[in-house]
Order: C-alpha cells, then structure tokens, then sequence
C-alpha cells in the first residue's frame, strides 16, 4: 500500500498501531527528519545519552529518504553536504546506536535502514512486508505472532538477538497495478 493511500487497517489483526511505510521512491520529507531528530534528542536526554551531530544527522538523511537506505548511501547523502567526508565506519557506528535506541531498523534482506517513529522498544517484535517490485516497506507488530514467537522461543530455550521478521512479497498497489514497477 502507498504511504500517501488511504486505508482501513481496523479489522487486520496485524495491526495494533499505525505503521510505517517506507517506499523507493524519495519524498525528501523535512518534517520527517525534522521530527524524528527532535525525538531522538528528547529520548537521548532523558536515557542520558548523547545525541551527536553524526547520529543526528545519520537519522535525519534516513528519516527524509522515505526508503530503505544503505550506509554507504547515507555517508554519500552526507559527504554532499558542507564539503567533508564522512566514512561509511563512521555511519555504521551511527546506525548501531540508532537501531540499538529503537530510532531505525535494519533491514537485513536488504542490508539498509528504515526510520522508526514508533514507541516501541528496540527488542519489540515487528514485521516487515518488503514489496519485490517497488521496493516498499510496510513496518508492523503482529501480536499473535509474536505470541507464536514466544512460545516456540521458549521450547528451544532460545533468546533472540533481534525480533524481525522480514517477509517478501507483493503490496497491494503494485497487486492493483499489475506487479508493474514503481515508476
């Protein structure tokens, strides 16, 4: 479904909240990065963490792209601004601190990252529908599975590092399209 798409999600079980949508196609929302940073600062303070101008700016590129984005893309975004070179390292330290403070995810099928404006904390479960033909991504928590996950968890003695699941596809607007790419 397109980020900018009405729908009614009420009686999808999938759905306890709103969710994000993240699509290939760049929006360039300041709103977006302007509004995750200022939420990022105030989680930071109140953690008493420090909130640096990388990881500052790392979180805004990401939350303005309004799609999966690579860290070596996000250090290109950044490099362009100001003159000065920033390392892809450099990013990645950003982007761990970012996903272990719940503020991005990774997407592990496609190696990049999405923002998160949700409340959620790092360890929640989510599920990721990942479109094959345009690229989207709609994050959601799914309560009945994450209940399947804990007991199966717990039979296996397991703690998880992470709680994502990824799950490929098709998404509704490509399925009203044909499975056409997003153009």
């Amino acid at each position: 479904m397109r980020a900018d798409a009405p729908h009614d999600r009420s009686h999808d079980p999938l759905h306890d909240h709103s969710h994000d949508h993240h699509h290939e196609e760049r929006h360039g929302c300041g709103q977006c990065a302007e509004g995750a940073t200022e939420r990022a600062a105030r989680l930071c303070q109140a953690r008493g963490l420090q909130f640096t101008p990388l990881r500052r700016d790392v979180l805004a590129v990401v939350a303005a792209e309004g799609r999966p984005l690579g860290a070596y893309d996000i250090a290109e975004r950044l490099s362009g601004q100001g003159g000065r070179r920033v390392a892809a390292v450099s990013v990645y330290r950003a982007l761990d601190f970012l996903t272990e403070q719940g503020l991005v995810h990774r997407i592990s099928s496609r190696n990049a990252f999405v923002s998160c404006g949700h409340d959620h904390g790092a360890g929640a479960s989510l599920v990721f529908l990942i479109c094959r033909n345009c690229g989207g991504i709609d994050e959601m928590t799914a309560p009945a599975v994450e209940s399947a996950l804990d007991a199966t968890l717990a039979r296996a003695g397991f703690t998880p590092r992470s709680r994502i699941l990824e799950v490929e596809g098709e998404c509704g607007a490509c399925r009203e399209r044909g499975g056409a790419a997003a153009g």
